[in-house]
């Protein structure tokens, strides 16, 4: 019926169709920051640039090492819907607090239930499984996945010190009782 490309390319429309229809809900913005959105604008950019490298680009399209064992696409496929589900049940749980990274809304509240219980980003944590997945099942995300790996440990990173400046003692608590974006982990 569905092979694993066209199943993950569905749970990443059912991802952007949820992440645009909740948006207008969420909070008037207390702060931005606008360096988020050049910094993913420039990632798009040059994740194209990359692809337009031919020996890259032969590398990646090259039959013997685009062989995925179908196991390993069935995992991905897996790995994805997992991801995305994680990273929606986090954004419902955020409710209206949820903003761009690296921003803060009027009249914040500091959600640690649900998936926060787990993680303190779980949305980056779902995008990263989601994205591991999709690299399993279509090579091409490699360079992508590898790429919002590192902005996502960099934004959440950035993130706690809002949280920290916004909730002091309450967030320096919840940081020592969860992990950053891996639960048991990291």
């Amino acid at each position: 019926m569905f092979g694993p490309v066209a199943l993950v390319t569905i749970c990443w429309l059912v991802f952007i169709f949820y992440w645009l229809i909740s948006a207008f809900s969420a909070k008037q913005y207390a702060r931005r920051n606008f360096t988020s959105w050049g910094v993913r604008v420039g990632a798009i950019v040059l994740i194209l640039l990359a692809y337009q490298v031919p020996s890259f680009r032969d590398f990646l399209i090259n039959e013997r090492f685009y062989a995925v064992s179908p196991v390993l696409e069935w995992l991905g496929v897996i790995l994805c819907a997992c991801g995305i589900g994680f990273a929606i049940w986090a954004r419902f749980y955020l409710g209206t607090n949820w903003g761009m990274p690296m921003t803060l809304k009027q009249d914040p509240e500091l959600v640690t239930s649900g998936p926060y219980h787990y993680v303190r980003h779980p949305i980056y944590s779902g995008m990263i499984l989601a994205m591991l997945g999709t690299t399993l099942v279509t090579i091409w995300w490699v360079i992508p996945f590898i790429f919002f790996l590192v902005y996502f440990v960099y934004s959440a990173k950035a993130e706690e010190k809002i949280m920290l400046g916004e909730f002091g003692d309450r967030y320096a608590d919840y940081m020592k009782r969860s992990k950053m974006l891996v639960p048991f982990v990291f």
